[in-house]
């Protein structure tokens, strides 16, 4: 199974990172590790997540509180949002 970010998903995705490495030093890469994590968990189990509708899913992190958002396509997964769960709740 393949997947992809869409580029709004990217932006959100640098920004966390940007904002948590101002936070602490080395916090912004512990934080795309959990992000990768949770992709291996998205990648081996598809439909294991909430569904946000027909076809959209959210898997949320474990340590952050952020949610990958994303839509399962034959063997593809798109990324279309790396949402922050307390600032944006129905983003």
């Amino acid at each position: 199974m393949t997947y992809s970010f869409h580029p709004e998903a990217s932006s959100d995705l640098n920004q966390a990172v940007d904002y948590y490495d101002n936070c602490q030093f080395g916090l912004g890469s512990e934080f795309l590790d959990e992000v990768e994590a949770a992709i291996k968990r998205i990648l081996l189990h598809p439909k294991a997540w909430s569904k946000l509708s027909r076809r959209t899913r959210r898997c949320l992190t474990n340590r952050f509180p952020y949610g990958i958002i994303y839509q399962t396509q034959e063997n593809h997964i798109r990324t279309i949002a790396v949402a922050h769960s307390h600032r944006k709740p129905d983003y």
